[in-house]
């Protein structure tokens, strides 16, 4: 199976083709916080060019859900859907949580939680946190600082995701330390592809993962009357 995986939910604008049995084609990964409207189709471009690879060769699309930006998540995902529906692709959608995880989760001895974190400003964080098998303990949510650094005081645990840091920063002196501080701005996109090429088809909806209303809310009591 040869894939295509893109992921502008976070700080990148990113994107890999990956054939299964022979690993990652080719992938560029370029840090932006805003942007990834305009950089996505000409990286794809490119990726696609490096791996020798024609829409027509691909079998599945893969594509990061979010938690995120909420203008990422949406770049992202309407690209992927567009090129399915272009190509009468499958469209898979991954969690970048789960894709922050997944590195430290593959390790065959791990047997460590591992705490994935995003930034949700505020004192806020998007939080998910995997058993050592990679069974969800706490499912994806909308959490405070405060509550993720009490989830990672009580063992040693893998810190990933660009919150990772600012918990560490908070864990009480007597706490374990952790056994890993991942604070990357963005997850890796080999990682995406990877998960992307297990997913079963139609287990991984391409929707959006938002885990909190937009801050933009309309005007209801500006709206002007009805003629």
């Amino acid at each position: 199976m040869r894939l295509l995986a893109i992921d502008t939910a976070l700080a990148a604008c990113a994107a890999a083709v990956l054939e299964t049995g022979r690993d990652i084609l080719a992938s560029e990964s370029l840090p932006m916080v805003r942007g990834h409207a305009e950089a996505l189709i000409p990286l794809v471009a490119r990726v696609m060019k490096r791996a020798e690879t024609a829409f027509g060769e691909l079998d599945r699309l893969v594509v990061t859900t979010g938690p995120g930006s909420f203008t990422g998540v949406r770049v992202g995902l309407a690209a992927a859907r567009g090129f399915g529906i272009a190509r009468d692709l499958p469209v898979v959608g991954v969690s970048t949580l789960a894709v922050y995880a997944a590195p430290y989760l593959a390790v065959s001895n791990n047997k460590r939680a591992v705490v994935a974190a995003i930034d949700a400003r505020h004192a806020n964080v998007y939080l998910q946190i995997f058993g050592p098998s990679g069974q969800t303990l706490v499912a994806p949510r909308l959490a405070p600082l405060n509550e993720a650094v009490r989830a990672a005081s009580n063992a040693p645990v893998c810190l990933v995701g660009s919150a990772a840091q600012a918990i560490a920063d908070e864990l009480p002196d007597d706490a374990p330390a952790p056994h890993v501080v991942d604070a990357r701005d963005a997850p890796d996109i080999v990682w995406a592809a990877q998960i992307g090429a297990v997913t079963p088809e139609g287990e991984a909806a391409p929707h959006p993962q938002y885990l909190r209303a937009p801050d933009a809310q309309p005007q209801n009591a500006a709206q002007l009357p009805r003629r």
